[in-house]
């Protein structure tokens, strides 16, 4: 079953702590609209990289993604970001 845009969704709490992570004051906030859109960002990154690995996959001929596919692939994404 393949999954639909509405389907995939990152929780705004856990957005919200991966960028305060790097905050170096603690004052800092993040606002709303900040943390939809870096929600938006991940979700498109997660779907190249899903993407990709499936192209890789299928280039060597296999019927199933794996790890290894993933990680043959990581360094394209590191680039184009």
């Amino acid at each position: 079953m393949a999954a639909t845009d509405e389907d995939i969704k990152f929780k705004k709490e856990t957005v919200a702590k991966l960028l305060t992570t790097f905050f170096r004051e603690d004052q800092t906030r993040v606002g709303g609209e900040a943390v939809l859109l870096t929600a938006e960002m991940l979700k498109i990154f997660v779907q190249e990289a899903a993407v990709r690995s499936l192209k890789q996959a299928e280039s060597e001929d296999c019927d199933e993604v794996n790890i290894e596919h993933f990680e043959k692939i990581l360094p394209q994404l590191l680039l184009d970001f």
